[in-house]
Formats: C-alpha cells, sequence, structure tokens
C-alpha cells in the first residue's frame, strides 16, 4: 500500500531512492539477502533533492543522484543515520510545514475534500495542488484519499460490518463506484474482495 513517504533503499550493495507510488504495487524479494530503508516524513525529502519532489513520482532512481556516489558501510541505523547527516541540507521551514498538513489529513477523518482543506488553510486549492506537487510528489487529494482508504483497512481490520454506499458517502465519494474503483487502484483489487480477507 502506498503512503506520501519518499524512501531510501538500500539492497545488494545498491541504493536508490524511491519516490511516492500513486498506485499499490507488488516487490518479490528471493534469494537470500537483506534490505534497509529509510521513510522520509512527507513533504521532508525537498531539501535533500534540491527539486520538484513529483520529478520522481512512481520512480526510483539511484541515490548517487542525490547523496553523491559513496554509500554508507556497513548498512546499519548507527551508519546511515550519520550519512544522512552529514547531508543534511539547510532547513526549510516550507517543508516542516507540508508534514504538518500531511499529518493533520493523517489524524483527522474528517478531512475528505480539498476545497475543505483549503480554508481550514486559508489558503487556495490551486497553492495547494503545487505545494504537495513540489514537496510531496503527489497531490493533496490523493493524500486525503490515501488516509481515508487506510481508515476503511483499519475498520476491516477490527471487524467492523461495512455498509458500503454509507461508507463512501463519509468519506466523500459522490458514489460507491468512485470509491470502490479508489480502493481498487491504491489497493490492487475491490474493498469487497479485499474485505473477505478478513
Amino acid at each position: 500500500m502506498p503512503y506520501p513517504n519518499v524512501h531510501l533503499t538500500f539492497r545488494d550493495g545498491r541504493a536508490t531512492v524511491n519516490g511516492v507510488h500513486s498506485g499499490h504495487q507488488i516487490k518479490v524479494l528471493d534469494g537470500t539477502g537483506g534490505v534497509f530503508g529509510v521513510a522520509f516524513r512527507p513533504g521532508c525529502f525537498r531539501p535533500f533533492l534540491r527539486a520538484s519532489v513529483s520529478t520522481i513520482t512512481d520512480r526510483s532512481i539511484d541515490a548517487g543522484a542525490v547523496f553523491g556516489p559513496e554509500l554508507p558501510e556497513p548498512v546499519d541505523v548507527e551508519t546511515v543515520d550519520r550519512f544522512l547527516l552529514a547531508r543534511l541540507p539547510e532547513p526549510d521551514p516550507t517543508a516542516d510545514d507540508v508534514a504538518d498538513i500531511v499529518a493533520k489529513i493523517a489524524a483527522n477523518p474528517m478531512i475528505t475534500r480539498v476545497d475543505s482543506l483549503a480554508r481550514e488553510l486559508d489558503t487556495s486549492v490551486r497553492r495547494l495542488q503545487r505545494l504537495f506537487a513540489e514537496y510531496v510528489g503527489i497531490g493533496p487529494k490523493w493524500v486525503i484519499r490515501r488516509y481515508r482508504l487506510h481508515e476503511v483497512t483499519e475498520r476491516l481490520a477490527n471487524g467492523a460490518e461495512i455498509d458500503w454506499a454509507s461508507l463512501a458517502a463519509e468519506l466523500g465519494y459522490a458514489d460507491q463506484a468512485h470509491f470502490a474503483r479508489d480502493f481498487k487502484k491504491m489497493f490492487g483489487e475491490p474493498p469487497t474482495r479485499y474485505a473477505e480477507r478478513y
């Protein structure tokens, strides 16, 4: 399931930066070895990238393009922490503001529409869209939908009975079909099939 985070991943002597993925993806890990990953707070990779985060949405790039060719050795928490701290960019207050907006979306199930979020933040929808493209790599509508759909999976995990039409309306969807389409795009299967596994 995608989240609005950029990841730095170390595997088999390589390091990649993975932008936000707009839909679900499956990665098969086979053989022996391990993977070490760092998830950056939503909005907070922009200062490292020094470019719009939307340039790496749905993409993976070699970490050397961002951090230089020298990789940390060994790949463990302490070494990777030192590696990143040595490359820490200048503080960017906008990155922190965007991270706070994403945290607000995640924490508040009543946020279901970009226009209501813009009003609450005393800004315009267009400015929010530009801000999210630049700092998160994906639009505020996607982020809102991602966290609202996550609530569906939480309810299913807790054994709740779901009235799909009512839930779609509660989450701000025009109808159940739009909700089902978004759910499938995000999780790779329709909500009813997903629910059967619970």
